[in-house]
């Protein structure tokens, strides 16, 4: 008889978890309606009917709770990308559908998306000095969501459909880089996609996914077979 399988959680635990589940989601409402500088121990006691010791019991702290949202804004953006990308359907549209699912996730939830890169000073080295932890990042649900555009661009080269001298890891920047430009300006500018003289009117979903489109054009195989990934000054 085996007796090295995980036990069964207790009604304590259960308990525990809908407390916590309870906690995070009114977060999430708070931080919906009025932003980080809203969002409070003592405002989301009040949300919830709850005294603030007893929120203490499961974050420690306001930025242990803002840690949380962002972590739960990147596993709602990876089960987007997720179901946006199904296998059967061909490559380039997957690769399309993953990138404007990381702008239109954005621009849904701008105060999620607000919290995940919130208070970004606070993973950078003191004084800026010296790099960011990589092993730190990938295991994060934000490295975890760069890492499907870092995959995304592999598969490409490995079909022969994205140039092959790219790096994946710097083309998954270049991509995440000017899809959160976008996302800042549909939130800050909501009428930004409308700025088109003389065209019929565009909706934002059409112009995220001329975005995409244009993107993933960016890394497609040169005609010649040549590559043109490298960056000035790059030896050959």
């Amino acid at each position: 008889m085996q007796t090295d399988s995980p036990s069964e959680e207790t009604p304590a635990d259960r308990r525990r978890l809908r407390v916590r589940e309870s906690i995070i989601s009114a977060a999430e409402r708070v931080f919906a309606k009025e932003g980080e500088s809203g969002l409070s121990i003592r405002r989301l006691a009040d949300e919830i009917d709850y005294s603030p010791s007893a929120i203490y019991k499961y974050f420690g702290s306001k930025d242990e709770l803002i840690d949380e949202l962002k972590e739960a804004f990147f596993e709602r953006l990876l089960a987007k990308i997720d179901g946006s990308s199904s296998a059967d359907r061909p490559f380039l549209q997957r690769a399309k559908a993953c990138v404007a699912t990381y702008v239109d996730t954005a621009v849904t939830r701008p105060f999620h998306y607000a919290a995940a890169f919130s208070s970004i000073k606070h993973s950078l080295p003191e004084n800026g000095g010296g790099p960011l932890s990589w092993d730190g990042f990938v295991t994060t649900s934000k490295g975890q969501a760069f890492g499907v555009l870092i995959s995304m661009v592999t598969e490409g080269q490995e079909l022969d459909i994205f140039d092959p001298s790219l790096d994946p890891v710097m083309a998954a920047k270049s991509l995440w880089a000017g899809s959160h430009g976008l996302a800042q300006l549909l939130i800050h500018m909501p009428h930004f996609h409308q700025l088109v003289p003389e065209q019929q009117p565009m909706t934002a979903k059409d112009f995220i996914e001329f975005h995409a489109d244009l993107q993933i054009r960016g890394l497609l195989k040169p005609a010649d077979g040549s590559g043109n990934g490298r960056l000035p000054g790059q030896n050959s």
